[in-house]
């Protein structure tokens, strides 16, 4: 590893002081997304494709699936290409807010291509009533539109009893819930709870999908092999983060835990249903300090989310200091 120099201890320490970020990802910046960042190319090159095996070897074991693709993009583009890959049959989605809603529209899509043969969408609050049976259930694990955690236990009791397999968005999830695998597949991204740049995203499972899908970047297996520029650089980022990563994802519990005592009395989950991610409050919370960037979410009802990647950069010596730039607005 090259040695940290004054100079960058001092670039990424200023950018990290002026802004305090309660968004949903990229976390804030780390020394070690620099340290990992070096040229490389896909072919050819020994050094990156030593790093590059290095972190989906990491991924893969982190959530324990035998097989992974990584591409250039977002979470979003994974989800889109895993769904027309792996979806068919009776798709079951269930609706825990506006990106399970984006969830039923790929689905949707996986239909019109001619693999999906109905796509039926539950609310999340109805789960225990769902019967019948059905090919997969789809699901978001961590719902940030509404700051809300689908137990995995559920999601699996759920997926056995109806016969199907499971595929979850763990784009909010990954790094941070526990289980992932316990689902067939799941894609998500380089940033959130990995604490990567942005730029890659990832689709692990365990079985090679049988969908034929017409169509080059949209085919998984154009990823896997790897026919494109890959995400490179996003991926150098996650190289020296994943070895810290148990240390690093504490400042994310430690602000979570901080967030639910400073707003008690406007939590709206219940312990249960809570992610590590981000926490949803009944209460319009604000800041007045010039530097605070805050989550706007897309579909909320009401109230605020608030995302705790903000102390990221501190690790396990994080102590929530930064909550106290927000309040309760009136």
């Amino acid at each position: 590893m090259p040695d940290q120099s004054p100079t960058l201890l001092a670039h990424i320490t200023q950018k990290n002081s002026a802004k305090a970020l309660f968004t949903a990802g990229p976390a804030s910046l780390l020394e070690e997304n620099l340290l990992g960042l070096r040229p490389c190319f896909g072919r050819g090159d020994t050094d990156y494709q030593q790093v590059e095996q290095a972190v989906l070897d990491a991924l893969k074991s982190m959530t324990g699936h035998a097989q992974i693709a990584r591409l250039q993009g977002s979470a979003s583009l994974a989800l889109e290409i895993a769904s027309l890959n792996f979806l068919f049959g009776k798709v079951l989605v269930i609706d825990s807010g506006y990106y399970a809603q984006r969830l039923a529209s790929f689905a949707e899509a996986a239909q019109r291509l001619g693999h999906v043969r109905t796509v039926t969408v539950v609310n999340w609050l109805d789960i225990a009533d769902i019967a019948g049976q059905y090919d997969w259930v789809v699901a978001c694990y961590t719902e940030t539109s509404i700051g809300l955690k689908l137990p995995m236990n559920e999601l699996r009791v759920l997926a056995n009893r109806v016969d199907a397999q499971l595929f979850l968005d763990a784009t909010a999830s990954i790094g941070l819930e526990a289980d992932h695998d316990q689902a067939d597949v799941i894609a998500y991204s380089s940033c959130k709870g990995l604490f990567g740049l942005t730029g890659a995203a990832f689709i692990a499972f365990n079985q090679l999908p049988t969908n034929s899908v017409d169509g080059f970047y949209l085919n998984l297996h154009t990823h896997l092999e790897r026919r494109m520029t890959g995400p490179y650089h996003a991926i150098a980022s996650l190289y020296e983060v994943l070895p810290k990563h148990n240390d690093l994802r504490e400042a994310v519990f430690i602000n979570k835990t901080a967030m639910l005592q400073k707003f008690s009395s406007y939590a709206t989950h219940p312990a249960s249903h809570q992610p590590a991610l981000c926490t949803w409050v009944d209460a319009r919370i604000g800041s007045r300090d010039p530097r605070a960037v805050l989550y706007a979410p897309r579909g909320i009802s009401g109230g605020s989310v608030v995302c705790h990647l903000g102390e990221a950069h501190l690790g396990s010596a994080a102590t929530g200091e930064i909550l106290n730039m927000l309040e309760v607005l009136a």
